[in-house]
């Protein structure tokens, strides 16, 4: 296997504010549909402390002319050879929803591996032994929109516009499909810490579907349940910014 170029890397790893030396890394993987500038905020919040690291997907923004993944496995292996394996700064994982299914898997490669993660946070996702939810990805335009309407009007997110939304389905049903298609292998648990969060009125995700994200790990898993709905970070980000803070300057450095 080619190691990445730093081109390579840029493309997929967007920095958006710089970090202090040795600040632990929190690479944050987006929703269906979603892109790096969804975790712009948590940047603003967490930086210089943490160093946030926002995963790009092929097939949306600047990466539009790019065929999106439809499969989770190929998301999950590009992150893991993106990610440098001499860089010994302690590494966090933060997926919302989709992305929280990318992260574990990129969690149990990097395990399998013998490369440390030092924290999994799981946003908005039920746990993934769990069986399957219901699927949107075959159906017509209308439906997936709508599901999209009833995921957002939760937490009262204003509707996309339409013409913003047409560019964006082809990647938003590509992305549905590779979460709706996933199922967990069998494999160990991870060794990792846990954190599953959800909003308390998520109309996909209970707390108890969230609680579930404790039968991947051997080490301690916590449930911090929040306020609203599938997008409940984007108003409890202050809270979310200390949580996380708080579990990310308390991992142990890593030395050579």
């Amino acid at each position: 296997m080619t190691a990445p170029t730093a081109a390579e890397r840029a493309l997929w790893i967007r920095q958006f504010r710089p970090a202090s030396p040795r600040a632990p890394r929190l690479l944050c993987v987006p929703h269906a549909g979603g892109s790096a500038g969804s975790y712009l905020p948590f940047s603003h919040a967490l930086a210089p402390q943490v160093n946030v690291l926002a995963v790009q997907y092929p097939g949306r923004q600047d990466r539009r002319a790019e065929p999106a993944a439809r499969s989770i496995a190929p998301l999950a292996d590009a992150l893991f050879r993106l990610l440098d394996p001499e860089d010994t700064t302690p590494l966090a994982l933060f997926g919302h929803s989709m992305g929280a299914v990318v992260a574990f898997e990129l969690a149990r490669r990097l395990e399998a591996d013998g490369r440390p993660v030092h924290l999994l946070v799981a946003s908005a996702r039920r746990g993934p032994l769990l069986p399957p939810g219901p699927a949107f990805h075959h159906l017509g335009d209308a439906a997936i929109l709508a599901e999209v309407e009833r995921l957002n009007g939760v937490d009262g997110l204003e509707p996309e516009h339409p013409g913003l939304l047409r560019l964006a389905l082809p990647a938003l049903r590509a992305d549905f499909e590779a979460v709706e298609t996933y199922r967990a292998a069998p494999g160990p648990r991870l060794s990792c810490p846990v954190i599953a969060m959800t909003g308390a009125d998520d109309p996909r995700v209970p707390p108890a579907d969230a609680a579930a994200w404790d039968a991947v790990t051997t080490a301690p898993a916590t449930l911090s349940v929040h306020p609203g709905g599938h997008f409940y970070l984007l108003a409890r980000l202050p809270e979310i910014a200390a949580e996380l803070t708080h579990a990310l300057t308390a991992l142990p450095a890593i030395t050579n």
